[in-house]
């Protein structure tokens, strides 16, 4: 299978005294690529990301089969285009066609292996299958490049993490340290809507435009 969708180009309006970000995602199925049925992971992750920022954003969307070298050619492209953020979602099991991780660590300049590690303590709190998921990070060039699970559930609660009925905070979601590690590779500002999702900088790092 070889359908896919490629470099589709959205834009997101948001607050105009924020950085303007370039945000690219991939779905990697060989189902949806091919119109078995329609993809959820973008849509979800870019539904998500909505909530959590306030700036403006062009979407870069790619919906790809699982294919080793076709995925890795697509996250190239993407952080080619100036994407400072690359998310992705769907292949990262133990099924022999999950190749995404694989893609991803091929195209990395530096693995960021806490990524991973507390998506799986985030999805332990609900299944004990989530010592298999496989999904890495790494950084290429300016851009940071994440995979994710592939279901809507999963890719919120990863992202964002989990609070208790009283709104205090179980388990922290990987999003809360993505807008300062890409201050760390020179990205532009992320800037969050903190009720939703706020993340952490050092008081020296902040420098908000908003105010």
């Amino acid at each position: 299978m070889n359908a896919f969708i490629t470099h589709t180009v959205e834009h997101t309006a948001g607050d105009t005294r924020c950085d303007t970000l370039k945000i690219g995602l991939l779905s990697a199925s060989d189902r949806a690529s091919s119109g078995v049925y329609q993809d959820q992971g973008i849509p979800a992750l870019k539904a998500w990301i909505e909530q959590a920022i306030h700036n403006p954003v062009e979407w870069h969307t790619s919906l790809i089969a699982d294919d080793l070298e076709l995925i890795a050619s697509h996250l190239k492209s993407l952080v080619s285009a100036g994407c400072c953020l690359v998310l992705t979602t769907g292949g990262t099991g133990p099924a022999l066609r999950d190749v995404t991780p694989e893609a991803t660590l091929s195209v990395g300049d530096k693995e960021m292996p806490g990524f991973g590690e507390q998506m799986r303590q985030v999805s332990l709190r609900f299944v004990p299958t989530a010592i298999l998921s496989r999904q890495v990070a790494v950084i290429r060039a300016q851009s940071l490049i994440i995979n994710l699970p592939g279901q809507p559930k999963s890719i919120a609660e990863t992202l964002g993490g989990l609070k208790d009925e009283q709104g205090q905070v179980l388990v922290q979601g990987i999003f809360a340290a993505v807008p300062y590690c890409i201050d760390l590779i020179g990205g532009p500002y992320i800037e969050t809507q903190d009720a939703f999702c706020k993340s952490f900088r050092p008081k020296t790092a902040l420098k908000s435009k908003r105010v």
